[in-house]
């Protein structure tokens, strides 16, 4: 019988027309145990932030933040409903300007809602001039606006950026004889909701409960709050002689912040024939407890920045967002990033955002020295290490952040929660309990961690938003 040149000769068969002279390396497998590496996974990371973050022993399940009393000043985020082109706000939203927090009454604010003019504006336009009478209420629904000022020797400064839910100008809902200490002008196309005073005194006219609300909003004491918000310490310094002393108490929050451990867990099955037969040289059990433990891992890291209730991306302050003054993450940026809060410890951003702000450096021809974190080298700015987390999303945008915190009990700073020492211990604050065999013969395992985050003081977390990852120009 003839044989095609190049037929593969499994069991013995001439190949080229030469007879085999050696056993064949397939058949040779059958008799041969082969060197093999244990289970790999594509989905494990860095888990930076799992790793430097203080883990704090919270033995009741539950964590309490006790703070000084702070006075909420009404400067978070305005939330707009968009319909087509038409944007309104949401009228309980108007309570996040300071002169309206605590203001309950649903049908004036419906009314004072609706006296909100949309208008389009785009880039360069000035919505607000230095020196002018501060007499409109401006919301910025999308887009982005620079607040500029002058410096001391008649020079423009940048004194901010804002974008999609700040506002400006609610000091024309107490008065219209102010004037604007800075000028607004659009960085970008930007749409924005305007309440002149005129328009708000025609409502006042109709609605006597907001003014009320407003007259009483006009006669609390303003110097009752430090630079922080933190109800004030009276001190006496620089006197002679024998005056009274101030007295005084450090007051606290009534109803202080609790953070309840977060679960994640999951049920691991394994077949007893598996179990049984399939154990040598790897136990089959203990590999698949391995990745499993390694996804709770991974879903444990993603919780503590997404997470609506604790994650960090929820928890920053507003105070402490900022924006980027020219879309890609900037050494500007940075700077005001890190300048927020006293010793930033860290920062946290998805592996585009690294590469972006890479990219910027070397634009500006700035090579940034790298810095050692637990034994591994990793970029930094300002002696301030980067560390990468791809847990922080990127949108379909192209746009993420950069998180900044300063860590640990001690610094008034993030820590993380969890509680060791449980039954069945696996991991630090991780157990595998056994749940029984049921009559498909599958093993069943309970695996379970217990974990959260907390925020001791507001400026020890903050965010710089909507980086632009993808320039390359």
């Amino acid at each position: 019988m003839s044989v095609d040149a190049g037929q593969d000769t499994a069991h013995g068969t001439p190949q080229n027309g030469q007879p085999r002279t050696s056993l064949d390396t397939a058949a040779a497998r059958n008799l041969a145990t082969t060197t093999k590496s244990e289970p790999q996974m594509q989905g494990i990371s860095s888990r930076w932030l799992l790793k430097v973050l203080p883990w704090v022993q919270v033995t009741a399940g539950t964590y309490r933040v006790n703070r000084r009393l702070s006075y909420a000043v009404g400067d978070g985020r305005v939330t707009f409903v968009k319909t087509g082109s038409e944007v309104r706000v949401i009228p309980r939203e108007l309570g996040e300007l300071a002169p309206l927090r605590a203001f309950e009454d649903e049908e004036a604010l419906t009314a004072l809602a609706d006296r909100f003019v949309q208008r389009e504006f785009g880039p360069g336009e000035v919505l607000a001039e230095a020196g002018q009478p501060a007499d409109t209420v401006v919301l910025i629904a999308h887009g982005k606006v620079e607040k500029l000022g002058e410096g001391p020797y008649g020079e423009q400064t940048r004194l901010g950026v804002l974008a999609d839910g700040d506002h400006f100008g609610e000091q024309a809902l107490l008065s219209g004889d102010g004037s604007w200490e800075f000028t607004a002008r659009t960085a970008a196309a930007t749409t924005a909701l305007v309440l002149p005073r005129a328009d708000l005194e025609s409502a006042l006219a109709r609605l006597p409960q907001l003014g009320a609300h407003l007259d009483a909003f006009r006669t609390l004491p303003q110097q009752r709050t430090n630079r922080r918000g933190e109800a004030d310490i009276a001190l006496a310094s620089g006197h002679t002689g024998e005056p009274a002393l101030s007295s005084t108490f450090v007051d606290y929050e009534v109803k202080p912040r609790e953070y309840e451990l977060s679960v994640a867990q999951t049920v691991l099955r394994v077949h007893t024939r598996v179990a049984d037969l399939y154990n040598e040289p790897m136990n089959q059990t203990e590999q698949q407890l391995k990745l499993t433990v390694e996804a709770l891992r991974e879903r444990q890291e993603h919780e503590l920045i997404n997470n609506p209730d604790f994650g960090l991306l929820s928890n920053c302050e507003y105070d402490q967002r900022i924006q980027p003054h020219a879309g890609p993450p900037l050494p500007d940026d940075m700077d005001e990033l890190i300048s927020r809060r006293r010793g930033t410890r860290y920062l946290l951003a998805h592996p585009k955002t690294i590469a972006a702000f890479g990219r910027e450096c070397t634009r500006r021809g700035i090579y940034p020295d790298p810095v050692e974190v637990l034994g591994s080298t990793v970029p930094a700015w300002r002696g301030v290490p980067i560390l990468s987390c791809n847990k922080i999303p990127v949108t379909a945008a192209r746009t993420s952040s950069v998180i900044a915190i300063r860590t640990g009990e001690d610094n008034q700073g993030v820590i993380g929660l969890n509680q060791t020492g449980l039954p069945d211990e696996y991991e630090p604050g991780l157990n595998v309990r056994f749940m029984g065999i049921d009559e498909k013969a599958v093993i069943s395992y309970l695996v379970t961690t217990y974990f959260s985050a907390a925020v001791l003081v507001p400026d020890a977390l903050g965010v710089l938003e909507n980086v632009n990852v993808s320039n390359w120009s």
